[in-house]
């Protein structure tokens, strides 16, 4: 009789649960739309407050006339140096703290005060690392204000970010790989070289993916490591102080002397930003899906 009644109550109950998932459906979906018509108004408003400035030779000229006249050559330039040097500088070492982690350390007694400390160094704000990148590298190194004072500076900032992506990437690999390889008489660098990395290197990319996002933002730490307020020319090495968009737009938003001719050179300098870093998040993740084809082939 019990059974009768389960049975009967079954088409039910499972309707209900239909009705649930599909709600949960709803709600997840509309949640969804609404970040990306978020993100989508707030791209348009400013291309719109843009508009007025967004020419070929805003692009390709340098600022004038205090910054009030020409365009943000030297600002891309700077910027776009700035994004290559620090990834340069974080990229290797944020992947050999992480194979270092996960691969020979573990999760020992030195594995988990590593960790907290790459925890805490990711909690710092942005302009303690500043502060410190002119204490240390423009002070007591001696190099300066420039952009290679920046770049060590914004490597310092986006470590965390490489180190705990490259970490869960390598995690992601299958323990049998490993096993496998070491049955076929490989070393351990040997199974890390030619087995782990090669695997975990889209994850690498999806977080220098990230990291590069964090740099292209930041301003607090250039503010005092080598970023100008205007320059006429382009750096011709990494000793020299140059401009940046973030910083850029920054200085017209505060300190222009003309706040109606500033305002859509800031718009303006806001949205080559924005195209920027989707350029650079739109090469990696094509590079990362091409690494994955390979290996699918």
């Amino acid at each position: 009789m019990a059974d009768e009644r389960t049975k009967a109550g079954a088409p039910g109950l499972t309707l209900v649960r239909k009705g649930a998932d599909e709600i949960a459906a709803q709600i997840f979906r509309a949640v969804t739309y609404t970040v990306v018509a978020v993100f989508a108004g707030i791209v348009v408003y400013i291309a719109a407050r843009a508009w007025p400035v967004l020419r070929p030779s805003f692009i390709l000229e340098p600022p004038r006339h205090g910054m009030l006249e020409g365009g943000i050559s030297t600002c891309i330039y700077g910027t776009v140096a700035l994004l290559v040097l620090t990834a340069v500088f974080a990229v290797p070492v944020g992947v050999a703290t992480a194979v270092y982690l996960n691969e020979f350390v573990g999760w020992g007694k030195r594995a988990r005060l590593a960790r907290a400390a790459v925890n805490n160094l990711a909690g710092v704000p942005s302009i303690v690392f500043g502060l410190f990148g002119l204490g240390f590298f423009v002070v007591f190194l001696h190099i300066g204000a420039s952009l290679l004072a920046a770049s060590l500076t914004l490597a310092i900032v986006v470590l965390p970010i490489v180190i705990v992506s490259t970490e869960e990437a390598l995690k992601a690999v299958p323990q049998d790989y490993r096993l496998g390889s070491a049955a076929l008489g490989a070393t351990r660098w040997q199974t890390i070289s030619k087995v782990t990395l090669p695997q975990a290197v889209p994850g690498i990319i999806t977080g220098t993916i990230l990291s590069i996002g964090r740099v292209a933002g930041e301003t607090a730490p250039i503010l005092f490591t080598g970023a100008a307020f205007y320059l006429p020319y382009l750096p011709e090495h990494p000793r020299q102080q140059f401009m940046e968009l973030s910083y850029h737009i920054f200085a017209m938003a505060t300190q222009a002397s003309d706040i109606t001719k500033s305002t859509p050179i800031a718009f303006g300098t806001t949205f080559v930003l924005i195209i920027l870093v989707f350029a650079f998040n739109l090469i990696g993740v094509l590079y990362r899906a091409r690494l994955r084809g390979r290996k699918a082939w």
